[in-house]
């Protein structure tokens, strides 16, 4: 069983940063690719990013590339996403998730809690 915590959301001004941190419990967190995923209201969920087991597949949405990155440190069972250059269309709730493989993460079994991000103009 895979336990996901989201902390580190919070309200920043227009291009500013922030950094997600997702904690994760289980005894296979290890093998398990990781991703961020977000939904704005009155909007479908949509993907943000996703990581393989060990850091070395990562994937981006088009709208986050070259602004966001994900990382993950497997030895504190923590998934990260740098946000950097904010937007206000940023703003929504991020959720952390967690798959067997990085190809299933199109349809991920975990989910965490999520944790809100406002960005002000």
């Amino acid at each position: 069983q895979v336990q996901l915590v989201e902390s580190g959301g919070g309200l920043v001004q227009a291009g500013g940063s922030l950094r997600l941190s997702c904690a994760a419990s289980g005894r296979t967190f290890s093998s398990y690719a990781m991703g961020w995923s977000r939904q704005a209201p009155g909007k479908e969920r949509e993907f943000v990013a996703s990581i393989s087991w060990n850091g070395g597949i990562t994937y981006y949405a088009d709208s986050v590339k070259g602004r966001f990155t994900i990382s993950r440190d497997i030895a504190k069972n923590t998934v990260y996403l740098q946000m950097n250059s904010l937007k206000p269309e940023d703003t929504a709730i991020y959720y952390c998730a967690a798959a067997p493989t990085i190809a299933t993460m199109v349809a991920p079994g975990y989910w965490g809690q999520g944790t809100q991000v406002t960005v002000s103009s």
